[in-house]
């Protein structure tokens, strides 16, 4: 049995971490469309079609469910997906779910009007397209009211992490937290809109201050999906666990040794 998980690069290892120590009797297929990464700078359309396409192959792996660990898939891609292609024995999910739930302190099918939550201000750290799709503040407003979103694109960081390069991307958390600041002096809590940021949690963390809550997605995917599975344990699939990308192999086998602190070897998709 295989569950897929697809991200344009290497962020959407954070999740799977996550999900393989949650639900360690799992198998998983990876796959990162390395190639095309990243995907925060791309337009709706371009995303879509990619997304689509890693999809399907996730679909020919055995894969029935398929996570979208990438937010920017999530936002640009996913409903349009939902509502015109995802055939009907196969589910395709966001990782946007888990989220909302947790800020808002309801279950998504939850559907009694928007009311106020605990939260006031909140910074959104993401990709330009993703804050660009506005797709986070559409999916609070159906569940929230009172909720002051302030999005920040953090265009660079995701670059960074996939070369490596963590000192850059430090340096770039810093900047672009001191530009949210600037809008939103004193954020309650800051989402990491981006399954790359968890890799930098602790550089938002001491940007924003010790007194912003910092909600990370990789554990709450994690554990939604365990409740998915529980409630639908045929959406499992029938793949084996296998590690896929549309990049260079060995160069992605150690990017993510790297981040995973273990060995991860990749083949091509």
């Amino acid at each position: 049995m295989a569950v897929g998980i697809f991200d344009s690069g290497l962020g959407g290892l954070t999740v799977l971490d996550a999900v393989q120590q949650r639900l360690p009797d799992v198998e998983f297929v990876y796959l990162a469309d390395s190639a095309n990464a990243p995907y925060g700078v791309r337009t709706a359309d371009n995303i879509y079609d990619l997304t689509v396409a890693a999809t399907q192959r996730l679909f020919d792996a055995g894969c029935d469910l398929v996570i979208l660990a990438c937010n920017t898939a999530s936002a640009a891609a996913l409903r349009r997906m939902q509502e015109s292609w995802v055939p009907q024995d196969k589910r395709v999910l966001g990782v946007f779910v888990p989220l909302i739930e947790a800020m808002t302190e309801r279950q998504w099918g939850d559907n009694s009007p928007p009311r106020e939550v605990a939260l006031k201000h909140v910074a959104l750290f993401a990709t330009p397209a993703t804050v660009a799709s506005r797709a986070f503040q559409r999916e609070l407003a159906f569940r929230a009211i009172g909720v002051d979103v302030e999005a920040q694109a953090c265009g660079g960081v995701v670059d960074a992490i996939e070369d490596g390069d963590f000192i850059l991307a430090e340096a770039l958390v810093r900047s672009h937290v001191d530009a949210l600041k600037r809008k939103m002096p004193e954020p309650e809590a800051a989402i990491l809109g981006c399954t790359h940021y968890p890799l930098m949690q602790e550089a938002f963390q001491t940007a924003l201050g010790k007194d912003v809550s910092v909600f990370s997605q990789a554990n709450l995917v994690a554990d939604s999906l365990a409740d998915y599975l529980e409630r639908h344990p045929n959406m499992a699939g029938t793949g084996e666990t296998a590690y896929l990308t549309t990049g260079d192999p060995a160069r992605v086998s150690s990017r993510a040794t790297q981040f995973l602190r273990r060995q991860i070897d990749f083949a091509a998709a």
